[in-house]
């Protein structure tokens, strides 16, 4: 078949399969505005079939979990739970038990990995169910944006997942991320719609996986979209793509990929189809548009680029200027909305906000308020009783097992459809940091500054970790200089902290790994400026010499500014 032809009818089925999506999303989309005028009511009915779902496993009769419970008495049976509740239960399903947690219809797919507060990963269960109503909310995600730019349905969408079978348990259930499952599992004609194909996501050196993503995806003059979760993989992409232009350009001319990258036989023998079709007008191309500017741009190199989907909320929004500088100034961005492993929970539906919807079709969401976060029996509200600029936790109970389960995600109410709350997310919480998907906790940091002085043999009086905005995004040590008189240590302190922390947290490592995240600096203070800290915030809220804990950890940079701002030694 000549290229013409092949270009052909994967328009025709592009239109064909477009045009299905459209109509079938659109009743979804449709139906959670309906539904929204009456919040409550779809939320118990939510949790009624939830409840209904799980209710024969074990960890359901133990507590007394079923569906004829109110939403009341509920609560009443479980208390507000972390992944510490449900691990146990979690281990069975890993070796095949799956009646721990699951109902017998509710059929288990995969593990979603993620960083754990402790050195132990989080193995996040995912089911059919839980699968359905992931792809139904990005669904409804994509018909929003398809309306608002109906040139998108003659593109492609180049989307950047990662793999969903890393590793495997001991039963064989795999392990990894549920944007690749998705991916996976899609159905043979939608894969016309999208120019990366899955082997892509199986490559583990990341840089490698970045250049095969730009060599497939700079061969397309049709990318309309692109979307991944953090900005921080567009603004990699974006320099790994004027670094390597001319073998790039090369690449797409001769139809080869690079030996130079550590991708194996049996991926480029999966992706040989794409690499070994030569362009050398499209690489002449984009040759000129390099010349021009003297770089190679992605918005010079994708002229039907309309928009980007990536989380825009959150510490994220810091990536915002460099996506325009690679992207271009008027390029759409349209956030992904608040999701997680563990769940999706909002669905924004304009360009150039965070805010979203609360996804009330899929899981029963429960809220406390920030202020009582801390005390022992705070206040726990539904979806429905959310006040207009007030600050949330955000409980979530889902199809796959996870009931209360507090996500450690703080947001905002700022607004309503009907009765059902607009939130828009503005960080994890007060102990978790997250610059780029990382979330370290403080007992994290804790056990990782500990190995690291264990193993050099020296005491500190104190540190905090901090984040850094820069090129790349980055931590620093806050220790008092006193206590760091030899600037060989301070560098081995440094090396062998980051070394742990990638050991205990695995999304750490992985953006470590792909360079979204630079490497531990240590950041020396003046002279007692744990003591003036430590009056400061004591003044600050009122509290005690015997109250105030000293954090480690400091997710929010502004703090960070405003209380040792004057106090570094540089």
């Amino acid at each position: 078949m000549n290229s013409h032809r092949r270009s052909r009818l994967k328009d025709q089925l592009r239109s064909f399969a477009g045009a299905l999506f459209r109509s079938r999303v659109r009743r979804e989309s449709r139906r959670l505005l309906e539904v929204a005028d009456n919040c409550r009511a779809t939320q118990h009915a939510v949790l009624r079939r939830l409840l209904a779902l799980n209710q024969a496993s074990r960890f359901s009769q133990e507590r007394g979990l079923n569906a004829a419970l109110t939403s009341a008495e509920f609560r009443s049976r479980l208390p507000i739970s972390n992944f510490e509740v449900f691990r146990p239960y979690i281990e069975q399903l890993k070796v095949g038990d799956t009646a721990a947690l699951l109902g017998p219809q509710n059929k288990l797919l995969m593990f979603a990995l993620s960083s754990g507060t402790t050195s132990e990963a989080k193995f996040i269960p995912i089911t059919q169910q839980f699968l359905n109503d992931y792809r139904r909310g990005w669904q409804i995600w994509g018909i929003q944006s398809y309306d608002a730019r109906p040139g998108l349905n003659s593109k492609n969408i180049l989307q950047i997942t990662s793999d969903y079978n890393r590793c495997r348990t001991v039963s064989g259930i795999p392990c990894g991320n549920i944007s690749g499952l998705a991916v996976a599992s899609q159905r043979f004609i939608v894969r016309f719609m999208y120019t990366i194909p899955y082997a892509v996501s199986k490559i583990e050196n990341a840089q490698a996986k970045y250049y095969t993503i730009l060599r497939l995806g700079l061969a397309d003059d049709n990318v309309g979209m692109i979307t991944t979760a953090n900005p921080s993989t567009l603004v990699q992409l974006a320099i790994l793509a004027d670094a390597e232009k001319a073998s790039l350009i090369r690449d797409i001319a001769d139809g080869t990929l690079s030996d130079k990258f550590l991708v194996s036989g049996e991926i480029r023998q999966a992706l040989a189809n794409r690499i070994t079709r030569r362009r050398p007008d499209r690489a002449k191309y984009l040759e000129a548009r390099a010349n021009n500017v003297g770089c190679l741009r992605l918005c010079d190199a994708w002229p039907s680029l309309e928009q980007l989907g990536v989380w825009t909320g959150g510490s994220c929004s810091a990536y915002l200027p460099s996506l325009r500088q690679h992207f271009g100034e008027q390029i759409a961005l349209r956030d992904h909305g608040l999701s997680a492993s563990e769940g999706r929970m909002t669905i924004p539906f304009q360009d150039g906000s965070s805010d979203g919807i609360l996804d009330i079709t899929s899981h029963y969401f429960e809220f406390i308020p920030v202020a009582e976060y801390d005390r022992p029996n705070p206040t726990v509200l539904e979806a429905d009783e959310l006040l207009r600029d007030h600050d949330y936790f955000i409980l979530l109970t889902t199809s796959s097992g996870l009931y209360r389960y507090n996500i450690s995600d703080v947001v905002r109410c700022t607004g309503f459809v009907g009765t059902t709350p607009l939130l828009q997310f503005l960080h994890k919480g007060a102990h978790i940091s997250n610059l780029t998907g990382e979330k370290i906790s403080e007992s994290q940091v804790v056990n990782a500054v500990q190995f690291a002085l264990e193993k050099l043999g020296h005491r500190v009086s104190s540190f905090t970790l901090a984040p850094v905005w820069g090129e790349p995004p980055h931590y620093q040590l806050l220790i008092e200089n006193q206590d760091l008189p030899i600037n060989e240590l301070t560098e081995r302190l440094a090396a062998l902290t980051d070394q742990e922390l990638r050991g205990l947290n695995c999304e750490y490592d992985e953006k470590r790994e792909t360079g979204r995240l630079g490497s531990i600096r240590i950041a020396r203070l003046q002279a007692g400026t744990w003591k003036h800290f430590a009056v400061q915030r004591q003044s600050r809220f009122g509290g005690s010499v015997e109250q105030f804990k000293h954090p480690c950890l400091i997710p929010d940079m502004e703090v960070v500014a405003s209380s040792f701002g004057d106090r570094f030694i540089s």
